[in-house]
């Protein structure tokens, strides 16, 4: 293995360019060559993305509490999870104890599926990238992956059984129709695939190295997102030499962007940019990350989550400014039913989003943070939990809605060039205030939506903004505001 890493760390550095100092680093280190790769700058520039989770597991659509519908057949035989109890007695009850997983495919129907209409509400949410599981852990892959039907045994792809068409190519091509970037969610592991639970090296080597080119050779995505890696080291997954075929001979070359789950040690320490899941994201833009998490707790649908489990139109708004300010990127999930519709709550939710950045979409795609994110109030700065996974972020408390004492984010900053945007949760009455900042004298003040320009001061260090006079039932339910300086900056 140490010989094959080698082999990887000298074909990647052969094959593209590097900066001096990267060139000089050990050929050893397989990791080196592949995170010198810069991201391709439009990753940068979207901002918004949406994940769609949609496999056989919608059939059943069930999850526990807080749970992930997506894992059903493992917390169906896991008797170490906490929802395993609750999934085993749905499952019985429903199906009875003797039918197995793998009989929902056929019920996978896709009936109502809608490439284009999808495309058109992807479209008119404001996203510019579109990810979708080619594969989850269970190992049912949504276009004709030979590979699938040969290791498990049995027909385990979308255009074999189920929908019975290429799910993953036509989302890609009515993706791609309406201008958005499109990518693939990509599982290493499969829980219960034979041949991984006899031989992960075999696995590797025969199913999972070759299924993967395979789809990136079909497809070209734009974006990667691996998961199901923590079982093993990269080494064992042979990431290094995959992601060298990636970068230097696959079609998808020029254009793609990975994360950063490629190995158990991998989180957070290699990769095209780092993830959090169901978390506040990263505290700045010292490397490229990207935050992801679904509607209500689950990303594949279940039919157990009610309104009280789904996250606000508002609240996704606030979220998408505040990870923004911070240099990241927001990977918002969707989970349609097994017959091919996107819920009309999801629906509503995308369009609520969709609304916001059609007026004030400047303030977000193609900027970059400003020397500072936030502007807090008066109060206790919140200490902000951070982490990979389901760390506590309550966009409300730290916005709108604060506990009593605590500081709240008044604004938060993004900036294009010289123009620097502040993006206000709440208005005060009747100016607004931007501390510590004074603007070049030629700078030119707007709230976007609006075309009058606004007065502006400055007293002392600060900028004081005249508020103009706004039409409540026009924008009284705005999520946020958004004021841009023009000019301001250096």
């Amino acid at each position: 293995m140490k010989q094959l890493r080698l082999v990887c760390g000298l074909l990647a550095m052969c094959a593209a360019p590097l900066p001096h100092s990267l060139a000089d680093s050990p050929v050893s280190d397989p990791w080196a060559p592949l995170d010198a790769r810069p991201n391709p700058a439009w990753w940068s520039d979207a901002k918004f993305g949406l994940f769609i989770h949609w496999g056989p597991y919608a059939v059943p659509a069930f999850s526990a509490e807080k749970q992930y519908a997506e894992w059903y057949w493992m917390a169906l035989r896991d008797r170490s999870r906490p929802d395993h109890a609750a999934v085993k007695a749905f499952h019985n009850a429903t199906y009875g104890p003797d039918f197995d997983y793998r009989d929902f495919a056929p019920d996978f129907t896709a009936q109502f599926f809608d490439p284009q209409a999808w495309a058109q509400l992807f479209a008119r949410s404001g996203a510019r990238y579109v990810v979708l599981t080619s594969k989850h852990h269970d190992g049912f892959a949504l276009w004709p992956s030979a590979e699938a039907s040969r290791t498990w045994g049995r027909p385990w792809n979308a255009v074999e059984v189920g929908p019975q068409r290429d799910v993953l190519g036509d989302i890609a091509t009515a993706t791609r129709e309406a201008g958005l970037k499109f990518g693939i969610y990509f599982s290493l592991y499969e829980w219960f695939n034979p041949l991984y639970r006899e031989d992960p090296e075999r696995y590797v080597a025969e199913h999972m190295m070759p299924q993967f080119k395979d789809v990136v050779t079909r497809y070209a995505p734009a974006v990667i997102f691996s998961d199901g890696e923590w079982d093993h080291p990269s080494a064992t997954w042979r990431s290094p030499e995959l992601l060298a075929w990636l970068f230097n001979e696959s079609p998808a070359a020029a254009d793609v962007v990975v994360n950063d789950r490629w190995g158990s040690e991998t989180r957070h320490a290699h990769g095209g940019y780092y993830t959090t899941e169901y978390g506040s994201g990263m505290a700045d833009a010292t490397y490229p990350w990207e935050e992801n998490r679904g509607m209500g707790h689950s990303y594949g649908y279940s039919r157990t989550e009610n309104l009280a489990d789904y996250t606000t139109g508002r609240e996704f708004i606030l979220m998408l400014a505040d990870i923004v300010s911070r240099g990241g990127n927001f990977l918002l999930n969707i989970g349609p039913t097994a017959d091919g519709r996107i819920p009309v709550i999801m629906q509503q939710r995308l369009t609520d989003i969709g609304d916001w950045l059609a007026i004030n979409g400047e303030a977000i795609y193609g900027t970059r943070p400003w020397i500072r994110s936030t502007q807090w109030s008066a109060g206790t700065v919140r200490d902000q939990e951070r982490g990979q996974y389901k760390s506590g972020y309550d966009i409300l408390k730290l916005t709108v809605a604060p506990e009593a004492g605590m500081a709240v984010k008044e604004l938060m900053f993004t900036r294009q060039g010289s123009d620097l945007f502040a993006i206000c949760p709440a208005l005060p009455p009747t100016q607004l205030r931007i501390r510590d900042l004074t603007p070049a004298t030629d700078t030119l003040v707007t709230l976007l939506g609006y075309a009058t320009p606004l007065a502006w001061t400055t007293e002392g260090d600060d900028t004081l903004i005249t508020l103009p006079d706004l039409d409540v039932s026009r924008d009284g339910g705005r999520a946020a505001y958004v004021f841009k300086l023009a000019g301001a900056l250096e």
